[in-house]
This record gives structure tokens, C-alpha cells and sequence, in this order.
């Protein structure tokens, strides 16, 4: 071995190799801590964002209330967004953090807990047009409903109210049709119900949020309990021809799709709307703008369907709902979507109608 190969090998390396040992120990101590405090930051960046969606909710819920919004929700309601943002920055520094987080979820389960009892009421001054509400008697294949709604209208806001009781016969119920009226863009509808019985009556169920007087409506209150929730049960000339002839501000489309399926599961859908009409009468409940609305309302009725519809994210944008049906092949597939969609374009004959009594016939032209 040559000098320079004995010197490696002599006992200085020893001391050198526990030097080199020495300088590496505090790298890879802050190769450990680093990851400890990115994994801490992120937990807490994490726990701040998951507190801004339930300050924010519970300010919105303090501040709408049991339907009326009072000096005092509004008061409590910024208290709360006070408190909500002093946790915030408060759990950034480990000193303050358990104290203010405590602080913060005895107060959030307190407005949770008084949210859970607001209760829905059917004793409220109801705007005209949902100020009955309908019920329906049932005896053998005989189904009555009462209160059945059929205004006379003048304009959207000019109407004389009506209603009248009529019996229907299940054996004669052979059709489903589903209305999508659209005012606001493709992703967005209101859907109705119609069931046909024979080729002469026709029953539309229209669901809808329940206004107060003088309340209009919100897409933002209808998450927070601001609605109770009802089944317009009406007369097509009411609920189909004010949004054709009377909605002008702003106008809406309406089409027109029947449903495929079969005798029995058309009677047993139906049935499960007189179920549903008739709990909403002795047992209100909200509406809901996400939750408990036009089309998975609808959706959630047809559970008595086999092999019902997966939920789609085309039901809550309530728009493409006519459009899944399709695809799933519960609308006549024979034509393409497009063409189905213009022949079931309803606006241009019920403006010709006018007043014609025969309106239900002369909009399904199939």
C-alpha cells in the first residue's frame, strides 16, 4: 500500500468518519422536523377551512332564523362571525388554540341543537297561491283528491283563485309526463308531474317552496329552513299555462317528455304522491334548495320504481334531468334527444290555445 492508502486506513479516520457522523446528525434531525411542522401546517389549514364553511353556515342560519330575520338573529349572528373569526386566527399559536376551539364547538353544537328544533308549520299567512292545501280520500281504485287548483288568470300576478274535487280511477291511469320549464339557462329547471288517466283528465303536481305574504324567494334562505315545502296539485290549465302564457319577466320554456314505464309502477308512483300529499297536510316540512326540491323530490318518490335511476349530479342540475332520463332509456330513445326535445316544446300551441278548454289534449301532439 502505497502513504496515501495508510493514511485512509489509519485510526484518524475513525475520528473523522464520528466528525462526518457529527455534521450529518442536526441534517437529518431537520430532515424529521420539517415534514412534522408541513404535516402540522396543513392539519391546521385544514382545520380553518372546515371552521370558515361552519361559521359561515351558522351565520346564515343564526341570521335567517325561524323565518323572520329579528334585530336580535342579527346581533347573535355577528357575535358568532366575531367569535368564528377570533378562533381562527387563534389556533395558529398552540398557547390559544384548545381554549378558543372549545369555546367555539359549545357554541356551534348551541346553534346546532336549536336549528334541529325549528319545526315547519302549516300555520303561517300563505301567499294566494299556496294557500290550500291539497288532500286526497282513498276507496278501493277510487282516489279524490280535494283542493285541486285551477286559478283563472289575467297575468302572472292578476288571478281570480279556484278550486274544485274531482274522483279519479287508478284502473284508468295510463301515463306519466314530466314538464321542464326553463328560464334561466339550460342547467337550471323546474320540473312537474303530470298523470294521465284515459286520454281526457289530467292531474299536474307541481312541488314547490310554500311562501309567506310578502316573501319571494331565495335560493340562499331555501337552505335554511325559510320554506316549508308543498305538492301543488292543480289542473294543467293552471300550473302548465301560467308558466306558457303568464310568465313574461322572465319568460319560460316548457317541455313536454313522457315517461316509459309500466301500468303498475305508474299507479304505485302516483299512489306514492298521495302518501307524500297527504303527510305534507298533517306534517309540514321544508323545502330544501339542494336537498328537498323540484327534481329529487321527484327522484325520491320514484323509489318505488325497479331499478330506479341512479342519482346523478344531472338531478341537481335539474336542467340535464330530461337529458339523464334519456340516457337511461326512461324517455322514448327511438328519436334523438334533440328532436324528442323539439316535438315536446310546448309554448307555441298553448299561446295559440289561449282559453281553450281542450289545452291538456292539444299540447300532447305524439
Amino acid at each position: 500500500m502505497g502513504p496515501m492508502e495508510l493514511s485512509i486506513l489509519s485510526p484518524d479516520y475513525t475520528f473523522e468518519s464520528k466528525s462526518i457522523s457529527m455534521t450529518v446528525e442536526p441534517r437529518q434531525s431537520l430532515y424529521i422536523i420539517v415534514p412534522k411542522l408541513l404535516v402540522r401546517g396543513l392539519l391546521v389549514l385544514l382545520l380553518a377551512s372546515v371552521m370558515v364553511a361552519l361559521t359561515g353556515w351558522a351565520v346564515l342560519a343564526i341570521y335567517y332564523g325561524d323565518s323572520h330575520t329579528s334585530l336580535l338573529q342579527t346581533l347573535l349572528a355577528i357575535g358568532f362571525g366575531l367569535v368564528g373569526c377570533a378562533t381562527l386566527f387563534g389556533i395558529w399559536y398552540k398557547r390559544w388554540r384548545r381554549g378558543l376551539l372549545v369555546i367555539y364547538v359549545v357554541l356551534f353544537v348551541a346553534v346546532l341543537g336549536w336549528w334541529f328544533n325549528i319545526e315547519a308549520s302549516s300555520d303561517r299567512i300563505w301567499q294566494t297561491e299556496t294557500a290550500e292545501l291539497p288532500y286526497a280520500t282513498i276507496e278501493g281504485d277510487i282516489v279524490t283528491m280535494h283542493n285541486i287548483r285551477n286559478f283563472n288568470y289575467r297575468s302572472e300576478t292578476d288571478f281570480t283563485p279556484a278550486y274544485y274535487t274531482k274522483a279519479y280511477d287508478l284502473s284508468k291511469l295510463n301515463r306519466v309526463d314530466l314538464f321542464a320549464v326553463y328560464w334561466m339557462g339550460p342547467a337550471i329547471a323546474h320540473t312537474i308531474v303530470s298523470f294521465g288517466f284515459g286520454d281526457q283528465e289530467y292531474l299536474a303536481v307541481s312541488i314547490e317552496a310554500r311562501k309567506e305574504q310578502g316573501e319571494g324567494y331565495s335560493t340562499i334562505k331555501g337552505f335554511f329552513r325559510q320554506y316549508e315545502q308543498i305538492h301543488i296539485v292543480a289542473d294543467e290549465r293552471d300550473v302548465i299555462r301560467l308558466r306558457t302564457n303568464y310568465r313574461k319577466d322572465p319568460p319560460e320554456d316548457v317541455y313536454r317528455y313522457r315517461l316509459l314505464a309500466s301500468p303498475e309502477s305508474v299507479r304505485q308512483f302516483f299512489l306514492q304522491y298521495v302518501k307524500t300529499i297527504n303527510e305534507e297536510k298533517d306534517r309540514p316540512s321544508f323545502y330544501n334548495t339542494l336537498t328537498a326540491n323540484c327534481t329529487n323530490v321527484i327522484w325520491k318518490h320514484a323509489s318505488i320504481f325497479p331499478g330506479r335511476v341512479p342519482f346523478s349530479w344531472k338531478l341537481l342540475a335539474s336542467g340535464y334531468t330530461p337529458e339523464y332520463l334519456y340516457e337511461m332509456g326512461r324517455l322514448d330513445t327511438s328519436l334523438p334527444f334533440a328532436e324528442l326535445t323539439l316535438r315536446g316544446y310546448i309554448n307555441p300551441v298553448a299561446l295559440a290555445l289561449g282559453d281553450g278548454t281542450d289545452f291538456s289534449q292539444r299540447i300532447r301532439t305524439e
